[in-house]
């Protein structure tokens, strides 16, 4: 059975381990040019960064928590599982396009989860060098200072994070927007989920929307916006580990503005 010393244990590792694959991805990211492309469907694409980076990740778990299970996006789940089974979901380079295209957007996601709970999230960004972590009651971090509340009162007061890809319909996205717009937001893009959502938790963006996002991709980010106090939805319903879900989040006091919005726009929401 996995403790509370079990998990600081795999806390304190995972933060120089995430430290360790954004710097390997920063040397790919060097010599991108270089480096051979593969399509996985619409406006997704993988290199052989992706793949090495994720090599490196799974590796060193496998060898220091050969308990734990994994779930990658470039080399899918390990084999077993069950209740009270611990299970690291990695996205190695989330923001993929913006790294072949020479955008610094993109960085390392890690998160543990454990019985529906997520337990520890770290996103590292080589890119600037900051490394957000976070465990489950213990607060969030940025380069190892604790964070305060996100401090938006309104969708007005900053930039609101979006995102989307071809899994999704316009019309998933497209009236949330115009709605968003309407009461006086602005949104953004950036191209990697994980990296907004880290934003949400430091106060950067108010809040973050994506129609269908994969658990790769925000787990680590969620906890991150959690863990300062802010609000996300429940992603994790449904089976969201595995077949991904909506994703919403938003500093605390713009929570309500975002769940209203979701339920004029958006198709079945999930609710708080």
């Amino acid at each position: 059975m996995l403790d509370q010393r079990g998990l600081q244990d795999r806390y304190a590792f995972v933060q120089g381990l995430a430290r360790e694959a954004g710097r390997l991805a920063y040397d790919y990211y060097k010599r991108r040019a270089e480096l051979a492309i593969e399509s996985k469907g619409l406006q997704d694409v993988v290199s052989i960064a992706d793949k090495k980076v994720e090599e490196l990740i799974r590796g060193q778990l496998e060898e220091r928590f050969p308990e734990d299970g994994f779930l990658g996006e470039e080399t899918g789940a390990s084999e077993g599982g069950g209740p009270g089974q611990a299970v690291w979901v990695v996205d190695p380079i989330d923001g993929t396009s913006c790294f072949l295209g020479g955008m610094p957007t993109w960085c390392v996601s890690i998160a543990l989860v454990r019985d529906g709970e997520i337990e520890i999230g770290v996103i590292y960004d080589p890119n600037v060098d900051e490394l957000y972590a976070a465990r489950r009651g213990g607060g969030t971090f940025l380069n190892d200072k604790r964070q305060p509340t996100p401090p938006a009162r309104s969708v007005k007061d900053g930039l609101f994070g979006t995102g989307f890809s071809h899994r999704s319909r316009p019309q998933d996205l497209v009236p949330f927007i115009d709605a968003l717009l309407r009461e006086g937001g602005m949104f953004m893009r950036n191209g990697s989920g994980a990296l907004m959502l880290a934003y949400v938790a430091v106060g950067r963006l108010v809040g973050y929307y994506e129609p269908h996002i994969n658990s790769w991709d925000c787990l680590a980010g969620l906890l991150l916006v959690r863990e300062a106090g802010g609000w996300t939805c429940d992603f994790l319903a449904d089976d969201g580990l595995t077949r991904g879900n909506v994703c919403a989040a938003a500093a605390p006091a713009v929570a309500q503005a975002v769940q209203d919005l979701m339920a004029r726009t958006v198709p079945n929401p999930f609710r708080p």
